[in-house]
């Protein structure tokens, strides 16, 4: 098949986005610029590579749309594949995605935002252009908490890009189109759901910006994304694409929920030869909410200018942290061995209580009463009666048995 050999070859260029057109050459895109391949490609050869990808059963509603989203592993790749109709015929845009499971540290983003994710409900809002980043940021933060703490986590996307490996968390993924309608039913099952953490593919659409804010709003910890250049102008889209007759219950809901907010863009550093997020970081001191509640967002940029010590991050001041930045991971370098799925913590483990107490039972065949007044003391109770504590032991079930002989 074409198509794999076009991803393996855009993998090895280290690219991020490769982009298929009938009667043109495939294009790839490495480290924000566009490099074209080969020779035009065949507008019959991307017409069955995109029908067996996208499969029989679901070409009728690329017919209808005309185009169609999904994510597949291709040749150990990760790929998010977005099959569209253009005037040339039928094309692709496809985005390579990271093989690891991303995490803060190997994203190079700053530790600090660690400490978003130890809240409990909330809104943590990323933004960003296209490609820049945003998904794999929040797959990052999704993976933090992953790897510490065991809640309940669903995630809602269009479609899956990050196949999350459960470690101490529990995780449900679920895609729009596959496994429920739209990002407005999902959330609405959500809340049926018993989650801890929602993660939001992109809010959209006033509904889906509407829920996402309830949802952080009753006690559920919520990552979602936006596009916009800053921080600022991340919560103003998500006001104004609201009636103007709600905007300012929208605003007080929204100062109320957000934990944080952090724009981001991608930049090449000519040392590394590597592409590396900067930051833009808002967090809602009272003032900040102030001027959410009022609408008054261009008057956000001042404070965050000022705000280093409440842990705000303009984009001059993180390229700074870049720049003094020692320390960094690269591609390819070695990467821990990832614990299996079902690992157990030995601090997890508790002793087993098993009650031996059978109902002592009469002559006339039926169970006798409880004693009104039962006795306290321990050594006053009969050995059938008293709580064994069973701690787990090597050695299985003979190993328990001995031990249980050995006790007076």
């Amino acid at each position: 098949m074409e198509l794999l050999t076009f991803i393996e070859t855009a993998r090895a260029q280290g690219a991020s986005d490769l982009h298929l057109e009938p009667g043109l050459p495939a294009a790839v895109r490495i480290r924000g610029s566009l490099r074209m391949l080969g020779t035009p490609l065949p507008r019959k050869m991307l017409l069955e590579a995109a029908q067996e990808i996208v499969g029989p059963e679901n070409w009728p509603r690329f017919l209808e749309r005309r185009s169609y989203d999904l994510s597949k592993t291709i040749a150990g790749i990760r790929c998010r594949i977005n099959v569209l109709q253009s005037s040339r015929g039928v094309g692709m845009a496809i985005r390579l995605l990271s093989s690891f499971q991303a995490t803060l540290e190997k994203l190079n983003l700053h530790p600090e935002l660690k400490r978003f994710i130890a809240h409990t409900n909330g809104l943590i809002l990323i933004s960003g252009p296209t490609g820049s980043g945003k998904s794999s940021t929040m797959a990052a933060m999704i993976q933090e908490i992953n790897l510490v703490e065991a809640r309940h986590i669903v995630t809602i996307e269009s479609p899956i890009e990050y196949q999350f490996r459960p470690h101490r968390a529990y995780i449900r993924q679920r895609e729009v189109g596959r496994d429920t309608p739209s990002f407005e039913q999902a959330l609405i099952d959500a809340m049926r759901e018993d989650p801890d953490v929602l993660m939001v593919g992109e809010m959209r659409d006033p509904e889906t910006m509407r829920l996402t804010l309830n949802a952080a709003e009753t006690g559920h910890l919520v990552l979602a994304t936006t596009h916009s250049a800053t921080a600022s102008e991340a919560l103003q889209r998500v006001v104004s694409a609201f009636p103007s007759e709600i905007q300012n219950s929208v605003c007080a809901q929204l100062a109320d929920c957000v934990v944080a907010v952090i724009s981001q863009r991608l930049v090449f550093r000519p040392e590394l030869k590597i592409q590396v997020p900067e930051c833009e970081v808002l967090v809602p001191t009272h003032s900040i909410k102030s001027f959410i509640r009022r609408n008054e967002f261009f008057k956000i940029m001042s404070v965050m200018e000022t705000g280093a010590e409440h842990g705000m991050w303009t984009y001059a001041r993180y390229r700074t942290w870049l720049d003094n930045r020692k320390s960094w991971y690269l591609p390819g370098s070695k990467v821990e061995e990832e614990p299996p799925v079902d690992t157990v913590e030995a601090e997890d483990i508790k002793p087993l209580t098993l009650r031996l107490d059978p109902a002592p039972v009469a002559s006339s065949g039926r169970p006798k009463p409880a004693p009104a007044n039962p006795p306290t003391n321990a050594n006053s109770i009969r050995p059938a009666e008293r709580a064994l504590e069973i701690e787990p032991v090597e050695g299985g079930l003979e190993a328990i048995i001995s031990k249980l002989r050995a006790k007076p």
